[in-house]
């Protein structure tokens, strides 16, 4: 699209916008964009995209993948814009372009890289036409705003231009499925050694063959539907992938690429961060980095502390863990990193939708799909269930089989602390997206708590 009168009219309002934002302190990461698109509907069309773009989307992890993709380029000196900052929506996308260009609309940087809201990528994908886009995975999430994970492939095989190089989750039946005539290439973990197969969890979205409906076989199945399957009526398989991983250490794995093999650094062990740390290898070497720049990079790469976070105090460990709200798949995953962590552990549950919370009114039916069950091993000394919905987490809880003598809950968010046993080795505290601030301030009281009583 031409530019016109409206889209320069929408770009200067909007960098007007972003100036007054700054003069008052304020980041100015969402509102500009907002603004422009407000008063120029194509105004995301209509502005020059720089020489390459790559987008980043997936149910679960793209913030995480986008940071380390992130983190490596400013290791290694690579200029680019991005919207770390702001939304992942079309608004924070053109907050993002309008930052890195001039008055007349022109890309100071010939890179930007975007996380990309996959439920909304029919008002950003079309436009900025990614180069490369990334999938980390497909799952179902909320259910006011995703609906079904199928209803995510439908969006982005409308949306995502043709043409476009993928770079897709092999272990994800729904992921690589994506896009059938377009270029890609995969990442997958192979199966290690001891490694049991066989999927704990409630919600299992692919279960038969997408081709023919026969009953898949599991060569490997991690979580939920992500492993490696076939189908025994007609051939149907998990792809094979570009990018291995082959072997992983505990702080680092050995990923296989066109015949070679090379050691990149894992800032956390935990399967899907190792898919995360893979999705990121992959994207980088489509870039052109050499795998030895991405190695030393991701050294000194990690996990965002608003992801994870482990800190301590009086010899005993405060971790904050986002289990991201109303997502039955996140919180499942956060289960089971709460019991798989060593030694014995209380944990806070702050699972509230912040904004729901606000008007005592949430669906809490996700409840019911999410692994609550990890939750009910012996290594879990206790469960503090704090906010609007204690009673039905409460609830929850004791049909996962947890005792309740191990059970307290409260509706007083900010005094979960204060029910918590002080004799716990490790409190989790896991939180919603939208509820970091009060996590900060119940982990900085479990820290006290533990400080007077080390």
């Amino acid at each position: 699209m031409r530019r016109n009168l409206s889209f320069f009219f929408a770009l200067w309002v909007s960098k007007l916008a972003m100036l007054g934002l700054r003069v008052l302190g304020r980041k100015g990461t969402n509102l500009p964009g907002g603004c422009a698109i407000f008063l120029c509907r194509d105004f995301l069309g209509r502005i020059p995209r720089p020489e390459r773009v790559i987008g980043i989307t997936g149910t679960n992890g793209k913030t995480t993948v986008a940071n380390m993709v992130e983190d490596v380029l400013d290791a290694c000196g690579v200029d680019y814009c991005c919207n770390r900052s702001g939304s992942n929506v079309d608004t924070g996308v053109a907050s993002a372009l309008i930052a890195n260009c001039g008055w007349t609309g022109r890309p100071k940087k010939a890179l930007a890289i975007f996380e990309l809201d996959e439920r909304s990528s029919n008002l950003s994908m079309p436009y900025i036409k990614p180069d490369l886009l990334l999938c980390t995975n497909i799952f179902r999430d909320s259910y006011k705003r995703n609906a079904h994970p199928e209803y995510i492939v439908d969006i982005l095989n409308r949306f995502v231009p043709a043409g476009v190089k993928l770079i897709l989750n092999a272990d994800d039946l729904m992921c690589s499925s994506l896009k059938q005539d377009n270029p890609r290439v995969y990442f997958s973990i192979a199966a290690q050694p001891g490694e049991e197969s066989g999927s704990e969890n409630i919600v299992q979205d692919v279960r038969a063959c997408p081709r023919c409906g026969e009953t898949l076989d599991w060569e490997i199945r991690r979580y939920h539907h992500i492993g490696r399957a076939a189908c025994p009526a007609c051939g149907f398989a998990s792809p094979q992938a570009a990018y291995t991983a082959v072997t992983l250490g505990e702080d680092e794995m050995l990923v296989e690429n066109g015949g070679e093999s090379h050691l990149f650094p894992l800032a956390d062990r935990h399967l899907i961060n190792v898919y995360n740390s893979l999705a990121a290898v992959a994207l980088l070497r489509e870039l052109g980095l050499p795998p030895e720049k991405i190695a030393g990079a991701m050294g000194g790469a990690a996990i965002s502390a608003t992801r994870y976070l482990e800190e301590e105090a009086g010899g005993r460990k405060v971790i904050l863990h986002l289990a991201k709200g109303q997502n039955p798949v996140a919180c499942s995953r956060a289960f089971q990193n709460i019991r798989d962590y060593p030694g014995e552990k209380a944990v806070i549950l702050f699972l509230d939708d912040y904004f729901d919370a606000a008007h005592s009114v949430e669906n809490t039916a996700w409840y019911y799909d999410a692994d609550f069950e990890f939750l009910a091993d012996g290594s879990v000394t206790q469960i503090v269930a704090a906010g609007a919905r204690h009673w039905d987490v409460y609830l929850r809880l004791l049909m996962a089989g947890v005792p309740p003598e191990r059970l307290a809950h409260t509706p007083a968010t900010e005094e979960a602390a204060a029910v918590l046993d002080p004799s716990a080795q490790a409190v989790f505290i896991l939180y919603d997206v939208y509820t970091i601030g009060l996590a900060n301030r119940v982990k900085d009281q479990v820290k006290e708590l533990f400080s007077k009583e080390g």
